[in-house]
């Protein structure tokens, strides 16, 4: 026997390399909670957002610094592959622009910013974690890893009741479908004996495993489970009351990350490790992406409020995303991945020209707030004018580029309908896009706003005067926010940008999506 003294223990490899991205957003979101208990007010207000940046920029890095890897880490538990690392870029830039837009927000100053930062920069980790993830307990840890810090996020503005009243609906909402999930996977796991997406791929494809009860069951649970988060109908109930609830940059993160990260896992695990149980649900998938795509349209027509608007919007957003699942080729996951990037631009020049407009007036995020726009604030009315356009899929923008792309993955995986459903979702979404335009080009601005404010578009630092008919937002001495913003006013044109800008030359997004649906392998 060798003596214990002498015994040499052998740990299991650990390649610092691939989890750099992780390390990156881990260890920043450390270090702006200890940042944020300093007592100087500058530091918590400046310092906290910007070593929130630095610590997205350092992602950033490591995650170019790992492109074309293609190696499992972790004893095979996360995949470092072109998919990982697409839905990478797009979470970093999700995250700096929801830092930018919550720089002097309500919501970050109560929760004293530095408790803020870190939860927001813990769930892009757990999103990050999500999209690598080729293993189901992995999967799970990242799902709750996501997750917590958003119920914490969402109810950030303390004082605020239906911000309470949100953070309380997803943490309901979201723990039913992690459980649900849960009880899927364990299901998968009883059928197959192995947590491994690709092990499960393998004991699938032998013998009659992939129509057995138990196995279905489990897939049906799991679908349920991912629908939850996607926000695909009907599992989106709790999404116009938590996207409005919620403080609006926290709102706009929800939007864009979310549905990458949720899109990410159903990319990898449906299309990898369900792949032999496509005859299954790959018609189901179908049918849900339809019932979505009709539900969030109509939903959205008529309302009033432009979160709960956007709220519908992205249910039915999800359903085109969906019809990329549903194909589980290539091209499929080249289409969904490169809509997901559109997404990002589309949303956060929204939601940037929302933020700004509820610090700007008494109006808060209602339609009526955007009234006059065009003549007062074009630089805020160009960016709000193309994402309406590109949600809508009109030539030109990144929007009618990704449901082009989408629609031809459809024709070619023989589900030829669901393309025509795209279309004819689209054409409904006019209802309510169009007339978001015409408040703006074609409406006198309402009176509670201030024609002389400044506050988004000042080119100068120096102190303004308050805000005509009151703010939903305060400074950290408790009055009106004043001063100029020109973080929120750079998300709004760059983003407006970019969705342009993708619309007309496509095809460097082309090239950055084309590995993602080769990475899989199992095509």
């Amino acid at each position: 026997m060798i003596p214990l003294a002498t015994a040499h223990l052998k740990g299991p490899h650990i390649d610092f390399a691939g989890l750099s991205p992780l390390i990156a957003l881990l260890g920043g979101s450390v270090l702006v909670l200890i940042v944020g208990l300093l007592g100087s007010r500058w530091i918590r207000a400046q310092a906290v957002p910007s070593l929130s940046l630095g610590a997205l920029g350092a992602a950033l890095g490591l995650t170019i610094w790992q492109w074309n890897a293609q190696k499992s880490i972790v004893s095979g538990a996360l995949r470092i592959d072109d998919l990982a690392l697409v839905l990478n870029l797009v979470l970093i830039a999700g995250a700096a622009c929801t830092v930018l837009l919550a720089w002097r927000s309500l919501a970050a100053r109560e929760a004293a910013h530095g408790e803020f930062h870190a939860l927001l920069l813990s769930s892009v980790a757990g999103m990050s974690l999500l999209a690598a993830a080729q293993n189901t307990v992995a999967l799970f840890v990242g799902l709750e890893l996501l997750s917590i810090p958003l119920y914490v996020l969402c109810a950030t503005e303390l004082k605020r009741e239906h911000s309470l009243e949100s953070g309380l609906k997803y943490l309901i909402v979201g723990s039913v479908g992690s459980a649900t999930l849960l009880y899927g996977l364990a299901m998968i796991y009883g059928a197959t004996g192995t947590t491994d997406f690709a092990g499960i791929a393998s004991a699938l494809s032998n013998g009659s495993l992939a129509t057995d009860p138990l196995t279905l069951t489990g897939v049906a649970l799991c679908v349920a489970g991912l629908c939850f988060k996607s926000s695909i109908a009907p599992f989106h109930q709790w999404t116009p009351d938590v996207y409005e609830g919620a403080p609006t940059p926290v709102t706009a993160f929800m939007a864009v990350t979310t549905k990458v990260a949720a899109f990410g896992v159903f990319l990898r695990f449906f299309d990898v490790a369900l792949i032999d149980t496509q005859v299954s649900w790959g018609p189901a998938l179908a049918v849900l992406a339809t019932i979505t795509i009709l539900v969030g349209n109509v939903g959205a027509l008529g309302q009033s409020s432009l979160k709960r608007m956007l709220a519908y919007s992205s249910v039915a957003q999800a359903g085109y995303m969906l019809a990329g699942v549903v194909v589980s080729t290539q091209l499929g996951v080249r289409a969904t991945v490169f809509y997901l990037a559109a997404y990002l631009f589309m949303n956060m020049a929204a939601f940037a020209v929302i933020v700004a407009r509820e610090r700007q007036t008494d109006l808060g995020d209602s339609i009526g707030a955007l009234a006059g726009l065009g003549r007062e604030r074009p630089l805020l009315a160009w960016p709000m004018t193309i994402s309406m356009l590109a949600l809508a899929g009109i030539p030109a923008t990144a929007g009618f580029m990704g449901k082009f792309y989408l629609i031809d993955a459809a024709v070619s995986g023989g589900y030829t309908w669901l393309g025509v459903a795209i279309v004819v979702g689209s054409m409904i979404s006019l209802g309510y896009y169009l007339p978001v335009i015409a408040a703006m080009w074609m409406r006198e601005a309402p009176a509670a706003t201030s024609p002389n404010d400044a506050s988004v578009l000042a080119p100068t630092p120096g102190p303004l005067p308050a805000l005509a008919g009151g703010s939903s937002e305060l400074d950290e001495d408790g009055g009106p926010l004043s001063g100029s913003q020109p973080e929120v006013l750079v998300v709004a044109v760059l983003a407006g940008a970019a969705t342009i800008f993708f619309g007309v030359i496509p095809q460097p997004l082309f090239d950055l999506v084309h590995g993602a649906g080769s990475g899989l392998g199992l095509f």
